[in-house]
């Protein structure tokens, strides 16, 4: 009870339109996932937004635990899922596995990638993997004041720019940039902000005619596939996890996650 009442007089509290719903949550408008690497004070930001109460679970037919909230702003009701900490999406470990199918199967409105501002070239390695799969993110520059402490100055303008994506600057603890994080997510789902995220691109011309023809083969053999290309790009490096689901016809389902997931959602929306 103690700590609902510290989070009850927290500052990040009193947002001006937000509305923590914890797990009191009927229908959404807009799903969002929460990503980023160990320590970076994701569960924060989590908790920040839905208040301490969760409905935690676990991922289907795995171990790893899930955790959903929610929340209201501007009216609009947003159910985020707070994704296993992970340094990368390359599916080594079973974090890694479920954070990617997420994103990439999923389908969020908006994914915000938690960043650990005094370590932010650490945790750029995982940005740079989600800018690949989504274009919809929101890059939460979380322990800003952490860096204030160490000296550090971060051009988040600058940073903006070259990702492709809004960057905003938080201390979730103390509730600093939250009201712009908000701000910028409604933004991002709504298609207010339309992102241009940054992609790696090869300067091989007979790779990118590999990847283009194989992409096309994929979104043939799979229609509704998000991106087709980043799956294309997996199957070209041996990604056996991806090779496997192509095989088995695993990708398939995965694509249509409305079809698998329909019975999850009936359940969540009687919570």
């Amino acid at each position: 009870m103690a700590a609902q009442d510290n989070c009850a007089n927290c500052p990040v509290h009193h947002i001006d339109n937000l509305k923590k719903l914890g797990v009191e949550m009927g229908s959404w408008d807009f799903v969002l996932a929460l990503a980023g690497n160990p320590n970076t004070g994701k569960s924060t930001v989590f908790n920040a937004l839905t208040g301490l109460r969760q409905h935690t679970g676990n991922w289907p037919g795995k171990t790893v635990t899930r955790a959903e909230g929610g929340f209201v702003y501007n009216a609009q009701r947003f159910k985020i899922v707070d994704l296993p900490g992970t340094y990368s999406l390359l599916s080594t470990s079973t974090d890694e596995e479920i954070a990617r199918n997420f994103i990439l199967f999923g389908k969020p409105d908006v994914t915000v990638i938690v960043v650990d501002a005094t370590r932010i070239e650490r945790n750029l390695n995982l940005v740079l993997q989600i800018l690949e799969i989504t274009d919809r993110a929101v890059i939460c520059l979380n322990l800003i004041d952490e860096a204030r402490r160490y000296k550090l100055t971060i051009n988040d303008r600058l940073l903006s720019r070259d990702l492709g994506v809004p960057v905003v600057p938080c201390a979730a603890r103390s509730g600093e940039g939250m009201p712009d994080l908000l701000k910028r997510i409604y933004e991002v789902a709504t298609r207010e902000y339309v992102c241009k995220p940054h992609r790696i691109t090869s300067g091989n011309r007979h790779l990118n005619q590999a990847i283009d023809s194989l992409e096309r083969e994929i979104k043939n053999a799979f229609p509704g596939l998000t991106n087709a290309r980043w799956v294309a790009l997996r199957l070209l490096e041996g990604d056996p996890r991806m090779i496997q689901a192509v095989r088995n016809g695993e990708l398939h389902s995965l694509a249509n996650p409305k079809q698998i997931d329909s019975a999850e959602i009936a359940e969540n929306n009687t919570r």
